[in-house]
């Protein structure tokens, strides 16, 4: 709990975006207002913006129920604008005789509406995408109609997928096949001498550099995918003999997701450019070098080499892949290729926001039990120990508390202290544990013992949250990632809680237990009193990459109500598009059960209960109407 001092002290909203790091990690995109309520600032000015709460109500006013992702398309825009601009200037101030060509990686976020305004929206830049499987490739050969625009084709290729690449370069598309296993060469040869076609082919080369962070493991020599040198060699061999060299045009190397330490892209930078000059000077014409993913974002705002971090900025990525391949062809008399990333993270991140509500608190028992008569020795110990704490014997009285309660806990167990007696016991071992962690408040940490410290975090609440952790945010149980998460409004109040989150699911693993804290992770957040009947909204933000097409159906917890928001010029705001969550119907037929036939065994169990006299026919009705209804409302939690 935090202390009755620090609540009487004045706060304002600003204070509340300082507690949450709102402007490292939110800006330009999100801010406070004076009410206490998150506004977006979907196109990076406080000019035009909208308020976060005032837009969920909106939403909501339509029948969309709470939890619901909301997309910001214009953010999405903003995104891809920056990274396009970022290189622009990287390109004019080191005079790169070249240009820079991006994709976004279709893996990242397959969603329709997303994608289908990313490409329109960076038609003028000849944006392209990057795909990873068949279905990907499908996506992309009907979304990308800009004869400029790249696909790039990774991922593991057979027959078919390899054909499919080739016979579309004429339809007007410009997919380059990039080798990614060294089998894939022959399929590739194969497939041309077939269709009597030409296909652009790239190399993915496993460089001896090694990244750092969560994906650090995942590449260098021992990678999953790409080419060792020698492999190379042979690749380049084999090319010419089926004359197809002179359809040698990209190399392509991926060092790694979330790229934390910029000086690991500068030695993978250096180590590509050279493989890139030697290809060349075998006879390969190349002109494309694709540096892959793993531009980073800074998701606690703490500008550090860490991996929820990055220590670089977007023009100090653009200038370093600019300088670093200028410098490694330039030495060796090489005409510059056209750069090109394949950034996804680095675009989609900001541009979606999942709000979810809370459903209600968990606590431990608080409040001290009225004195009976002739009360157990266990119990008046534990009053005794509660009466005499103070900040010289904390440790010493939280001992005493616990041996108390073991005590209470043999004695019921042998059936000398009934149930009334025991609650008072933990009652009163809770009312301890609170007295002397506000005791521990007023003396410094590193003088207070780890018991004491641990008990802050013992204390602390639990709030439900309605969501399912496995279906929106599933690289928060995966693999640990932080996101901002944080209350949209009553910033402008005091949080007076310490809490985590539990989801609706029945995996203890369904929780949100890390925050960001100014570079560190903490495991509890500070938040609002929950007041019974008004609705305390959570807002987890940067969460628009990876999630929504990673997520599980966990207990059945299937896709949430999602909206697609653009900024009008007078600003208000348009739905543009709605994409209605799964129906709990549609998550069992996903699940190979028929909706239809489960309610009409439950129609026939229920004639059966009525002819036995244990159901009468107005109750069964009653129950088949919930049944029904049921199957056609979304699988969350519905208020009121």
């Amino acid at each position: 709990m935090v202390s009755q001092e620090l609540i009487t002290n004045n706060w304002t909203a600003a204070d509340g975006a300082a507690l949450y790091g709102l402007k490292q990690w939110g800006e330009p995109y999100f801010s406070v207002n004076a009410c206490g309520h998150i506004v977006v600032q979907p196109n990076g000015s406080v000019q035009h913006s909208l308020d976060l709460v005032e837009l969920v109500q909106g939403i909501q006013d339509r029948n969309l129920s709470l939890p619901l992702l909301i997309h910001f398309d214009d953010i999405l825009e903003h995104r891809l604008n920056q990274l396009n601009n970022s290189f622009r200037k990287a390109i004019k101030k080191y005079d790169y005789a070249g240009c820079y060509q991006g994709v976004f990686p279709v893996k990242c976020n397959q969603q329709r509406h997303l994608l289908e305004h990313l490409v329109e929206s960076g038609r003028s830049w000849n944006f392209g995408l990057e795909v990873g499987s068949k279905a990907e490739l499908l996506i992309a050969l009907s979304l990308l109609d800009n004869p400029k625009a790249l696909l790039i084709c990774n991922g593991y290729k057979d027959q078919r997928y390899i054909e499919t690449a080739i016979l579309a370069r004429r339809l007007g598309r410009q997919p380059v096949i990039v080798i990614e296993q060294a089998d894939e060469l022959y399929r590739i040869v194969a497939a041309s001498r077939i269709l009597g076609a030409s296909p652009l082919i790239g190399i993915r080369a496993k460089l001896s550099t090694r990244s750092t962070g969560r994906w650090g493991s995942s590449v260098g020599e021992m990678a999953k995918f790409g080419l060792a040198i020698p492999e190379i060699k042979t690749a380049v061999e084999k090319l010419r003999e089926a004359n197809l060299l002179n359809s040698l045009c990209l190399l392509h190397f991926h060092i790694g997701s979330q790229i934390s330490d910029i000086a690991v892209l500068k030695d993978a930078l250096q180590e590509a450019g050279q493989i890139y000059v030697q290809l060349v000077q075998l006879g390969a014409p190349m002109g494309y070098l694709d540096v892959g993913g793993g531009l980073g974002i800074d998701y606690d705002g703490s500008r550090t080499a860490t991996a929820a971090s990055t220590n670089y900025s977007l023009q100090n990525y653009a200038n370093d892949v600019v300088a670093t391949v200028k410098e490694c062809c330039l030495s060796h008399s090489i005409k510059l290729p056209t750069i090109i990333t394949e950034s996804g993270r680095a675009i989609a991140s900001h541009c979606s926001v999942l709000i979810f509500n809370v459903l209600g608190v968990g606590s431990v028992p608080a409040g001290i039990p009225a004195i009976a008569d002739k009360e157990p020795l266990t119990v008046c110990n534990l009053r005794h120990t509660l009466a005499n704490i103070n900040c010289g014997n904390l440790q010493e009285m939280w001992n005493d508390a616990l041996k108390f309660k073991e005590d209470a806990l043999s004695a019921f167990r042998l059936g000398y202290l009934d149930l009334a007696d025991r609650a008072k016991a933990e009652q009163l071992t809770w009312a301890c544990a609170e007295h002397i962690a506000h005791l521990a408040t007023h003396i410094g940490a590193a003088d207070l013992p780890d018991d004491i410290r641990g008990l802050q975090s013992t204390l602390a609440n639990t709030y439900y949250a309605n969501l399912s952790v496995f279906r929106s945010a599933p690289d928060t149980w995966a693999i640990g990632q932080l996101f901002p998460i944080l209350p949209i409004h009553r910033l402008n109040e005091r949080p007076t809680q310490l809490g985590s989150f539990a989801d609706l699911t029945c995996d203890s693993d369904g929780k949100l237990a890390r925050f960001i804290d100014k570079g560190h992770v903490k495991s509890l957040l500070e938040l609002h009193k929950y007041k019974e009947g008004e609705p305390y909204w959570i807002g987890l933000f940067l969460g628009g990459a990876y999630q929504e097409v990673m997520g599980n159906l966990h207990n059945l917890f299937g896709t949430t109500n999602s909206v697609h928001i653009r900024l009008g010029k007078d600003g208000n705001y348009k739905v543009d598009h709605v994409v209605k969550g799964n129906t709990n119907a549609e998550v069992l037929k996903a699940m190979e059960h028929d909706p239809e036939l489960l309610l009409e065994r439950l129609r026939i169990a229920s004639e059966v209960a009525i002819s036995q006299g244990k159901l009468i026919v107005a109750d069964a009705q009653k129950l088949m109407n919930h049944l029904e209804t049921s199957l056609s409302q979304i699988t969350y939690h519905l208020q009121g």
